[in-house]
């Protein structure tokens, strides 16, 4: 089995070049998990005070659960993947079963601020896009997919995003074997990464 880690901040396209990589390989050898699923139970908490989560600190994900599952994938076994939604902040009562295949893809913008999940991967690709680019894929994608308003989004990138970013995930690009710049379509290093995956899985 193959682990790969993709990070990279908010809005830098890691879910393209997740796309880019599988579409080029057997549907039935790659699983790909969302950090975005691991975020922390917080059904203890009223709606407002999960609204006023900072999830963009390592600390609203349950990286116990994560390497976990990635432990037990790495031993052949299925796991229960928790689906999140995000108009509630919160886990739904529904799981998505991953089987472990011959390649497992995780993506997030805090995947790789964990030495314990970072032990785990044996490919780590950071996805490195301009800051406006990002702000502005960030905009189009709360509003239209997740119902925020452009005030409420531009509030939570000055005051969070911008911040956390600085602070936790641009800095684990040292962590990254491969960096992949994305600020459009970045067809030469997606190549590397998917003959890489292919000489391994021969």
């Amino acid at each position: 089995m193959l682990i790969i880690g993709i990070a990279g901040g908010t809005g830098c396209g890691k879910t393209t070049v997740v796309n880019q990589i599988v579409n080029e390989l057997p549907e039935n050898e790659v699983s790909v998990i969302s950090q975005d699923s691991y975020y922390n139970d917080t059904s203890h908490l009223t709606p407002d005070e999960r609204a006023a989560i900072n999830f963009d600190h390592p600390q609203s994900i349950d990286f116990n659960l994560l390497a976990e599952h990635l432990t037990a994938l790495k031993q052949g076994k299925t796991i229960e993947q928790p689906v999140y939604s995000f108009i509630t902040h919160n886990r739904t009562h529904e799981t998505i079963s991953t089987r472990p295949g011959k390649v497992i893809i995780v993506e997030g913008i805090l995947i790789l601020t964990r030495p314990k999940i970072r032990e785990l991967f044996d490919i780590k690709i950071y996805v490195q896009t301009d800051s406006d680019e990002r702000l502005i894929r960030r905009l189009k994608r709360d509003i239209v997919e997740r119902g925020r308003d452009m005030n409420e989004v531009l509030e939570r990138y000055q005051n969070t995003l911008k911040p956390m970013h600085q602070q936790f995930i641009d800095p684990t690009k040292e962590f990254a074997d491969l960096i992949i710049p994305n600020n459009s379509y970045n067809d030469v290093a997606v190549d590397i990464v998917r003959t890489i995956i292919k000489e391994r899985l021969n």
